[in-house]
């Protein structure tokens, strides 16, 4: 798959919980096309932490923990689906993470269109849910 490429990293890096880390590292790496950076081990089979990139943005994972910080993150499957965040990942071919997408068993939130401002994109969730949402809008190229 080609990404778009930046002529810079990014500087801002969401970050997730996840009750299975390591499934979610293969779920986003498979699906979506991210590649892992670091992965580091934690006790029991979990995740401590993972930096997963993408062209020249990258995303920070861990498996959920039980205490006083960890303790404010929820997946959204476990809010009743709710959200109060989104991940915008910017591809060339969208029918074709779209395509990996679903045969990885994402729930589709938003099927594949063409936008007014001459993006083509879609939503997905992963098996957590949380929502990905995926096109070929660049908004560093758009104001260049």
């Amino acid at each position: 798959m080609e990404l778009v490429a930046m002529n810079t990293k990014s500087t801002i890096m969401p970050t997730l919980r996840y009750k299975d880390a390591s499934a979610a590292i293969e779920w986003l790496c498979h699906a979506l096309g991210f590649e892992r950076h670091a992965v580091c081990p934690g006790a029991d089979g979990t995740i401590a932490h993972a930096e997963l990139t993408l062209g020249g943005g990258m995303i920070m994972l861990g498996s959920q923990r039980n205490d006083a910080y960890g303790q404010g993150f929820k997946s959204p499957r476990e809010v009743g689906g709710v959200e109060t965040r989104s991940t915008y990942v910017v591809v060339q071919d969208v029918d074709a993470v779209y395509a990996r997408a679903q045969a990885s068993g994402a729930t589709i939130v938003r099927p594949i269109n063409n936008t007014d401002y001459g993006s083509r994109e879609c939503a997905v969730k992963d098996p957590e849910g949380h929502t990905w949402s995926v096109g070929t809008y660049d908004p560093w190229a758009q104001h260049e």
